[in-house]
C-alpha cells in the first residue's frame, strides 16, 4: 500500500512538474510574441513589396527602363556624356549596362546636394529619360524599414533582436502545439474553423499553420541574419574570408568590397570582407605594393585610364551574366569593379579592375566560396524571391502572409483569453513555485552561444520575470 501510494506521488510529482514547464514555456512565448509580433508584422510587410521588386518597377517605372530597340548603340562614354551634360554637378559612382535589347542605361550619381539618382538613358540615342532618387522611392523605403526601421544602427540591432526572439517564437510555439495528451488530428493538422468555440476557432487558426508554417518562417529568419549588423557582421568576418595567396602581390586598400553596399545591394554578402585591391598609377604591370607605393610618391602623372568601355568589354568577356554592375574608380588609386546579383547565385561575379592598365586583379565566383557563403548566398536568393522565379515570389509570399497570420490570430487569442480584473498585459501566471532550472539554463545556454543578443536578453528578462515582476505587487498587477 505505502508502495501504491508512493507511485500515486511520483505520477502526481511529474504531472505538476510538466504542467509547470508548460506554463513556464507559455510565459516566454506570450513573452516573445509580445516584443516580436510589431516587428514582425512590420518586416513581413515591406517584405513583401521588396519581394516583388521586378514587377513594381517594371509597372512604375516602365518609361525609364524600356527603350525601343535599334540597330547599333552609342558607347558608354558617350551616354555619359549625355548624363554629365544633364546632370553637370553631379558625381557618377555606377553604370549599369542594359539587361537586355529593350532595357536602358542605368547610371547611379550623386548630386550637389547629396540626393543618390539613378539616371536612365537610352543606349541608342543617347537621350537622357530620367531619373528616380534612390533613397526616396518606395521599394528603397521598404527595404531600409526592413533593415533598420530608418533609425540606423539601432533599428539595425532591434530587427536582429526582434528575429532572434522569433526564433525563441517558433520553439516555444512547436512545443505548445504539440499534444500533451491524445494525439488528435483535428486541431494539430486541421484547424477546426467550423467551430462555434471562438476560442477553439482562433487557437486552431494560430496553431496549426504555424505548425506548417514554422520551417518557412525559420528559413526566413536565418537567411536574414547574415545581413544584420551585429550577429551579420561577426558571422561575415569568421565564414567570409578568402585565402590570402589569391592576392600576394597585389596592393590592397583599407577599403572592403562591402562597403560598396551602402546604397544598395551592388555586391554579393560573400565578398564583403574582401579587401578592394589597389590600381598602380604608374601604369606598369607589376602589382606590387611597393612599386604602387613608388608611383604615388613619386609625383608623376599616373597614366591614363582605360575607358569604361574598355572595362564593360572586359566583363563581358570574362563571362559577367547581364545586369552586371560597374562601379566607377575613386581616386588615383581606385578600381573599377564589376558585379554581378543574378537570381541564380552561382552565376555571381566580382571583378576588381586596375583602371589604368586593365589587369584583373581580383577575379571572385560561385567556385572561390566557401561553404558557408555558398549556403548563405543561395539562402538570400530564395529569401529574396529571385531563385527560381515566380514561383520562389509565390512561396515567400505564402510564408510572409503566413507571420502576419500568425501575428493576427496571436493578439486575438491574448485578447480573449484576457480575464476579467487581469493585469493590464494579461501573461500567463507563474507557475508556484520554481521548477527544474536546468532544461530553462540549457536553452538559454546555447542561444545565447550562437545569438549573443538573444541570449543576453533571455537572461534580463528572465530576471526581471522572476526577481522582479513576481516579487513588486504593482508591477504584478500590470504583467499578470
Amino acid at each position: 500500500m505505502n508502495t501504491s501510494k508512493q507511485t500515486e506521488e511520483q505520477v502526481l510529482q511529474t504531472a505538476s512538474s510538466g504542467n509547470r514547464f508548460y506554463r513556464t514555456v507559455w510565459r516566454w512565448h506570450f513573452y516573445a510574441g509580445l516584443f516580436v509580433i510589431p516587428f514582425m508584422v512590420v518586416l513581413a510587410a515591406t517584405g513583401i513589396i521588396y519581394l516583388f521588386k521586378p514587377q513594381l518597377d517594371a509597372a512604375m517605372y516602365s518609361n525609364l527602363l524600356f527603350v525601343q530597340p535599334d540597330s547599333a548603340t552609342l558607347s558608354y562614354v558617350e551616354q555619359i556624356q549625355s548624363v554629365e551634360n544633364a546632370y553637370p554637378a553631379a558625381v557618377i559612382t555606377q553604370v549599369t549596362p542594359p539587361a537586355a535589347a529593350d532595357r536602358s542605361s542605368e547610371v547611379l550619381l550623386t548630386t550637389a546636394d547629396e540626393r543618390n539618382l539613378m539616371v536612365f538613358v537610352n543606349p541608342y540615342s543617347g537621350e537622357v529619360l530620367g531619373d528616380r532618387d534612390e533613397d526616396h522611392n518606395l521599394q528603397a523605403i521598404a527595404r531600409k524599414i526592413h533593415g533598420e526601421l530608418l533609425i540606423g544602427r539601432l533599428g539595425d540591432y532591434l530587427v536582429e533582436l526582434a528575429a532572434c526572439w522569433g526564433l525563441v517564437l517558433l520553439a516555444t510555439g512547436l512545443y505548445l502545439w504539440w499534444p500533451r495528451q491524445k494525439f488528435a488530428v483535428l486541431g494539430t493538422l486541421i484547424p477546426r474553423l467550423w467551430s462555434q468555440n471562438k476560442r477553439i476557432f482562433w487557437r486552431d487558426l494560430h496553431a496549426v499553420p504555424g505548425f506548417y508554417g514554422v520551417l518557412l518562417i525559420g528559413f526566413l529568419i536565418l537567411t536574414g541574419l547574415p545581413w544584420t549588423g551585429f550577429w551579420g557582421d561577426t558571422f561575415a568576418q569568421v565564414w567570409g574570408q578568402f585565402p590570402a595567396q589569391m592576392w600576394d602581390d597585389i596592393p590592397q586598400s583599407a577599403m572592403l568590397t562591402g562597403s560598396l553596399n551602402q546604397r544598395g545591394q551592388v555586391v554579393p554578402w560573400a565578398v564583403e570582407q574582401l579587401p578592394v585591391p589597389q590600381s598602380a598609377p604608374s601604369g606598369h604591370n607589376d602589382h606590387s605594393g611597393h612599386q604602387a607605393a613608388t608611383s604615388v610618391q613619386s609625383g608623376l602623372p599616373p597614366s591614363p585610364p582605360i575607358s569604361l568601355d574598355a572595362a564593360i568589354a572586359l566583363a563581358q568577356a570574362k563571362g559577367a551574366p547581364p545586369g552586371f554592375s560597374v562601379t566607377l574608380p575613386e581616386g588615383e588609386t581606385g578600381v573599377f569593379t564589376v558585379s554581378a546579383f543574378p537570381p541564380d547565385p552561382t552565376q555571381e561575379v566580382t571583378l576588381h579592375i586596375d583602371q589604368y592598365s586593365g589587369a584583373v586583379l581580383a577575379d571572385v565566383r560561385w567556385q572561390d566560396y566557401g561553404l558557408v557563403p555558398k549556403a548563405v548566398e543561395m539562402g538570400t536568393a530564395i529569401h529574396m524571391g529571385r531563385y527560381f522565379g515566380f514561383a520562389n515570389q509565390l512561396l515567400m509570399l505564402v510564408a510572409a502572409l503566413t507571420v502576419m497570420l500568425l501575428a493576427i490570430t496571436g493578439v486575438v487569442m491574448w485578447w480573449q483569453r484576457r480575464p476579467q480584473g487581469s493585469g493590464l498585459i494579461g501573461a500567463p501566471n507563474l507557475p508556484p513555485y520554481v521548477q527544474n532550472w536546468r532544461i530553462p539554463l540549457a536553452i538559454v545556454a546555447v542561444l545565447g552561444l550562437v545569438f549573443p543578443l538573444v541570449g543576453l536578453s533571455l537572461v534580463v528578462v528572465l530576471l526581471l520575470d522572476y526577481a522582479v515582476l513576481s516579487r513588486i505587487p504593482a508591477l504584478r498587477r500590470i504583467f499578470g
